[in-house]
């Protein structure tokens, strides 16, 4: 199977800035601050760190490195204009050339908004929302949780191509309010099943339901995602649905390539997230890809090997030839596609934003997620 491998590593810097451009009646006119949070993902060459394994830690150190004028510092002194847009671009010009292979920048000034500049530089700006509401999925087998009417905390998240548009600041946070805030009156604390077009609201159709609702208006619609609970959820951008799985893994790891007296070297370990990706036609009856359940039950079996356990000299573990970020996913891409074939791309995280992606090389363009 061939696949591709990209590394990530992020920093984050608090900083002081206001935005000129925009109206002096406007909140973000004057000046104020944010902690900010800037990741990378590249596909770095062979020999890229100073050992096959570094990469991660050699990323991390780069970025650290690159937004640490930032830090504790007045953005306008660096940027005439210090959007999230401008940042993510200044921190892509800092990195490269040293970091070669950039796929994805991306700067988050709040918990709930950001910029994602993709490989061919189009800036995606994205807003984070929640509502409340109940529902039950009407077509799932008798005694399947979900058929129980239950209610979740639900979160959206809405990507733009900002330079799809014409607007003097392109999309901004206050537009995605906007558009987003008729919907929001239309879902929050309500039962979905009761709404037109989601009598069946899986994640799956909520995702395409918002879309077929915000594309008119927001033309530059990149992508939607909906989360259902915090580990689990879907994308769907006009066209296909992606949905993935999210878990943690308390396991010991050592670098077998690190040089004596590396801290890499010896025996160390992280509570490392772990996400499948999943793709998969939809089904016209239940409504969903793939069913998040039979995810977990399917890929059970290999999350035990995982969990708890040392990732090296482990009998358990055949084929881990390592135990940085990119090779665990690279085995666990082999291994959960023998039992979830659906399986196209493994993401594994040491800490925040900082770890691996490996895909298939035939999966679908990487979405932010």
């Amino acid at each position: 199977m061939s696949v591709s491998v990209l590394h990530c590593a992020s920093a984050g810097f608090e900083s002081a800035c206001r935005i000129p451009a925009l109206p002096a009646a406007h909140r973000s006119h004057g000046l104020h601050g944010h902690g900010y949070f800037a990741t990378v993902r590249a596909a770095l060459p062979a020999g890229w760190a100073a050992f096959p394994g570094g990469e991660v830690e050699a990323l991390r150190a780069r970025m650290a490195d690159t937004v640490a004028p930032l830090d504790h510092a007045l953005l306008n002194d660096h940027l005439a204009e210090p959007t999230d847009e401008n940042l993510a671009r200044w921190v892509r010009g800092r990195l490269s050339p040293e970091v070669t292979g950039i796929v994805q920048v991306g700067v988050q000034s709040t918990p709930h908004s950001g910029v994602d500049l993709d490989g061919a530089g189009h800036a995606h700006v994205w807003r984070r929302y929640r509502f409340q509401a109940a529902h039950q999925l009407p077509h799932v087998p008798a005694g399947h949780q979900c058929g129980r009417m239950h209610g979740h905390g639900f979160e959206v998240i809405l990507h733009a191509n900002a330079d799809l548009g014409e607007r003097d600041l392109a999309i901004d946070y206050d537009h995605l309010d906007e558009v987003w805030a008729p919907l929001h009156f239309e879902l929050n604390y309500r039962c979905l099943n009761d709404i037109a077009g989601l009598q069946n609201p899986t994640s799956e159709n909520i995702s395409a339901w918002l879309w077929a609702r915000l594309k008119p208006a927001l033309p530059e619609l990149s992508w939607v995602t909906v989360y259902e609970t915090g580990s689990s959820g879907a994308n769907f951008n006009g066209q296909s649905y992606r949905i993935w799985k999210e878990m943690t893994l308390d396991s010991a790891v050592r670098m077998r390539h690190a040089p004596g007296g590396h801290p890499l070297a010896g025996i160390h370990g992280h509570t490392f997230t772990l996400r499948l990706h999943l793709a998969a036609p939809l089904d016209q009856v239940m409504g969903w890809t793939v069913d998040f359940g039979d995810v977990k039950t399917l890929f059970n079996p290999i999350f035990k090997r995982l969990d708890h356990h040392p990732l090296f000299d482990n009998a358990n573990l055949q084929g881990l030839h390592d135990g940085d970020a990119a090779s665990i996913a690279a085995w666990v891409l082999r291994e959960g596609g023998g039992a979830l074939p659906q399986i196209d791309r493994v993401d594994v995280y040491e800490t925040r934003g900082s770890g691996a992606i490996v895909s298939r090389a035939d999966s679908e363009e990487l979405i932010p997620v």
